[in-house]
């Protein structure tokens, strides 16, 4: 199973990328000031059931804690998954936003 340390940061397309099996997962985020928000997670179909989001999401907070940023999940599965993963969230600050999008997206 891939770690954080397989993920990449793509600046330029705002984006944490995972190239795995032919495909690609990605956690599309904004730089906003010191925010790093978390804006949506896609795991194709095929890389499902291994890990992969909670993978890209600890290396977003491996990122954020870099550079001493402040976590915001607005992505669903993003804030679900540090929700969960307390020891992982704990390493940063987090901003709860007061309400997320609906299930199913994000």
């Amino acid at each position: 199973m891939p770690d954080a340390s397989d993920v990449v940061d793509n600046p330029a397309a705002s984006r944490l990328e995972l190239h795995l099996d032919g495909s690609m997962a990605e956690l599309i985020y904004a730089q906003q000031g010191d925010r790093l928000v978390l804006i949506h997670t896609e795991v194709p179909e095929a890389l499902e059931g291994r890990g992969i989001g909670g993978t890209l999401v600890t290396a977003a907070v491996g990122r954020a804690e870099r550079d001493e940023a402040i976590v915001v999940p607005r992505c669903p599965f993003a804030r679900r998954w540090l929700e969960r993963h307390p020891d992982v969230a704990s390493r940063v600050h987090v901003d709860w936003p007061a309400a997320a999008a609906p299930d199913g997206e994000g």
